[in-house]
């Protein structure tokens, strides 16, 4: 009877083992998914730049470029899908999120270039490139610029200055905010940054219910609460007349790669894929259903199989359902 109260014990203590055993690996999971996903810093065309970086696998890296009033922060539910079979990358751009500011350099061919030397500096001569926003203009800029060491481009809801009609680009009903730089703008948004993003993350979505999350609001506003974010942050647009001007020139020499255009259907609709097939021969345009502007929060479901499925057979056609 003693043998059997003995083994008894020892199996319930086995038991127990086994049950806490399995009440940590759910959070095992979550670390290492989180570990997954490295914070980095790099010296690249003279500043540095703060980039997220996760995944394996032998496929041509991604780059992924983040908009205004968002930073790399907004891609990691991207990230999280394309890292199995490739390194995923997303910076921070120059003046965003944790990269350096600067004075000066935020046309769109001059980030490019940032980002090309960022990734020449980690050893990859060939990428994918994907863009929301602004920095969809820095994802053209730069398969312009360094045509052959790209694969595919995937551009994100916003517009191209300087290419076709784009002084009627929907974005244009808000074209205030363009001009809204220097000293005075800055004090009236100083310590009201939250305010002032809220126009866009709300005006510009389809559902303001459904646009940016609350958690990544408290992030972003936080951000570009720092001393400098917002001056840089309104670079950014200070620039669009060098910019239209340089993106005149670069048009002239279509892109060769394939090309996939997301656009939401309450924001940029087809005019973006309109532009886009003035500047690349092979374009797929896909309209994301009942989507604004914010596409990665309003319509992840549509939008994120959409770049997975291109990136990984970019010739297959591609469609957000």
């Amino acid at each position: 009877m003693a043998l059997i109260h003995r083994i008894a014990r020892y199996a319930g203590a086995v038991l127990l083992v086994f049950g806490a055993l399995a009440s940590l690996a759910p959070r095992a999971e979550a670390a290492g998914a989180a570990a997954a996903v490295v914070s980095h810093t790099i010296k690249a065309n003279g500043i540095a730049l703060h980039y997220l970086q996760s995944g394996r696998g032998g496929g041509t890296p991604v780059v992924l470029l983040h908009g205004y009033a968002e930073s790399s922060h907004m891609w990691l539910p991207l990230m999280a899908k394309l890292g199995d079979k490739r390194t995923v990358i997303a910076p921070d751009l120059r003046g965003a999120g944790d990269s350096a500011m600067t004075a000066s350099g935020y046309e769109k061919k001059n980030l490019a270039q940032d980002i090309h030397a960022m990734v020449q500096a980690l050893g990859y001569r060939k990428i994918n490139i994907v863009g929301h926003d602004i920095g969809l203009m820095v994802a053209y800029a730069y398969a312009a610029q360094y045509p052959d060491e790209v694969e595919s481009v995937t551009l994100m809801d916003a517009f191209l200055p300087g290419v076709g009609d784009w002084q009627k680009v929907w974005l244009l009903r808000d074209k205030w905010h363009f001009n809204f730089y220097g000293d005075t703008p800055e004090k009236l948004v100083k310590g009201r940054e939250r305010t002032y993003f809220e126009h866009f993350w709300n005006d510009f979505a389809a559902d303001p219910k459904h646009s940016v999350p609350e958690a990544d609001r408290r992030i972003y506003a936080a951000n570009y609460a720092r001393p400098g974010r917002m001056r840089a942050g309104f670079e950014f647009f200070r620039a669009f007349p060098q910019d239209a001007e340089d993106f005149a020139a670069l048009a002239k020499h279509p892109l060769p790669m394939p090309m996939l255009v997301l656009a939401g259907e309450k924001a940029s609709g087809n005019f973006l894929i309109d532009q886009a097939r003035l500047v690349a021969t092979h374009v797929q345009g896909v309209i994301v259903k009942g989507s604004g502007h914010w596409l990665m929060e309003e319509a992840p479901g549509q939008a994120i199989p959409a770049i997975v499925q291109f990136i990984n057979t970019p010739s297959q056609p591609v469609s957000a359902d």
